[in-house]
């Protein structure tokens, strides 16, 4: 800046338009001017514009970490949180245990043979009979009746047939002479024949009126117990008919058949002569024993199962038929694993199973199921004990996904649906 300038305001002096020099200022204003140099001013503006840089870029980079740290949190939140579980070896034999329905050894539901009114019955529910024993009586006198007139027809023809043969007799000794022609001989001879064949057929009348007439006693096929009755006095009963409900029914309860469906994976070790136990809701506790008796040797497509037949004794007649039981299987040790069920994924392959393996990498490994006990399945093939299944996998986990496997802390905290 000049020293000295010049101004020319109208109406002052020279003195007062004259610039102060730095002696003729007070001590204060001097002081000012002198620490508001250019060179001073110069300075404090290089620093004050280097720190508001470092200002900024302080701000600049706390913003750059800040956005790596959020992508950083992001990328990780994306990869799955699992858990893990281990599974169970199986270690020896098992039972396997399945429901069973059990059956009289023989069952007979007694339609009527005949048709009629009931004239009285004899025995009703809960009673031993022996075979042959009178259940009921039918009315006999329209089968009698029936029987009576096919004997009566028989007798009839039988003298008719012997009239017929011995004209027959006396006409061969008349053809021998030559008293008559061969026809007549001939028509003679047809006559007995055909009075012969009535005959028989009578004989068939009389013997099938006789079957009638003995239907109309409804009797015990077998010794048993009744196990139903359905029928009164006075009840007019058809002719036996599938659909109509039957009038008595009598159980064989000395031994009794229970019938398993055997799952296709265990069918092969379920053979005939095969020991079972078996228990029923009445006896808690208490447990019978049974032998497999026969196999239908055939899967049920509907079920996948095979049915199997065992005999039980029931000689103490504590078992009674119809009645649900849990039948027990002795099974070898399969060498399989168990898992919960909830380890299980539903692919359009089938059943599999997700386990974490290198690199914390997803591998789906497909599995056979051995048995469902309900909250844990048993598998036979597919995964090992040392295998890392995870428990519960997302419906969107798939193979080669990147998980991570859960802490301590997060596995103990509550899962919500």
């Amino acid at each position: 800046m000049p020293d000295k300038q010049d101004f020319s305001f109208e109406g002052a002096t020279e003195m007062e338009l004259r610039p102060r020099t730095a002696e003729e200022l007070p001590t204060g204003e001097a002081e000012v001017l002198q620490y508001k140099s250019p060179r001073r001013l110069k300075a404090v503006g290089i620093g004050a514009a280097a720190v508001a840089l470092v200002v900024v870029g302080i701000g600049v980079a706390g913003r750059v970490v800040a956005a790596n740290n959020v992508e950083d949190w992001t990328r990780d939140q994306a990869v799955p949180v699992v858990r893990i579980i281990s599974p169970a070896a199986l270690q020896g034999g098992h039972s396997l245990v399945l429901p069973g329905n059990v059956q009289a050894y023989n069952n007979a539901p007694i339609y009527a043979q005949v048709s009629g009114t009931v004239q009285k019955w004899f025995v009703d529910i809960g009673t031993p009979v022996k075979a042959g024993t009178l259940l009921a009586q039918i009315d006999p006198r329209p089968y009698q009746a029936a029987l009576d007139q096919a004997r009566g027809a028989l007798a009839r023809d039988t003298a008719n047939l012997t009239n017929a043969r011995q004209d027959l007799a006396r006409y061969q000794s008349l053809a021998r002479q030559n008293a008559i022609s061969s026809q007549q001989l001939q028509t003679q001879d047809a006559a007995a024949a055909a009075d012969a064949g009535l005959v028989e057929s009578d004989r068939a009348a009389v013997q099938a009126a006789s079957i009638n007439l003995s239907y109309t006693r409804i009797v015990a096929p077998f010794d048993g117990v009744v196990t139903s009755r359905s029928v009164d006095i006075g009840n007019f009963v058809p002719a036996g008919s599938a659909s109509a409900t039957p009038l008595f029914t009598v159980s064989d309860q000395n031994q009794l058949r229970i019938y398993v469906r055997v799952p296709q994976n265990y069918s092969a070790e379920i053979a005939p002569g095969a020991k079972a136990s078996f228990s029923v809701p009445e006896y808690p506790g208490r447990t019978f024993s049974a032998t497999v008796q026969a196999s239908s040797g055939a899967v049920d497509p509907a079920s996948g199962s095979v049915l199997v037949q065992l005999l039980a004794d029931n000689k103490e007649r504590l078992l009674k038929p119809g009645a649900y039981a849990e039948v027990s299987f002795a099974m070898r040790a399969g060498g399989g694993v168990q898992v919960p069920s909830s380890a299980l994924i539903f692919r359009e392959g089938g059943m599999a199973v997700a386990v974490v393996g290198p690199n914390n990498k997803v591998v789906i490994h497909p599995v056979r199921i051995a048995r469902d006990n309900g909250t844990t399945i048993e598998l036979a093939s597919g995964i090992g004990p040392r295998d890392r299944v995870i428990d519960s996998p997302p419906d969107s986990l798939d193979r080669g996904d990147v998980v991570r496997i859960a802490t301590t802390a997060q596995r103990a905290q509550p899962r919500h649906s």
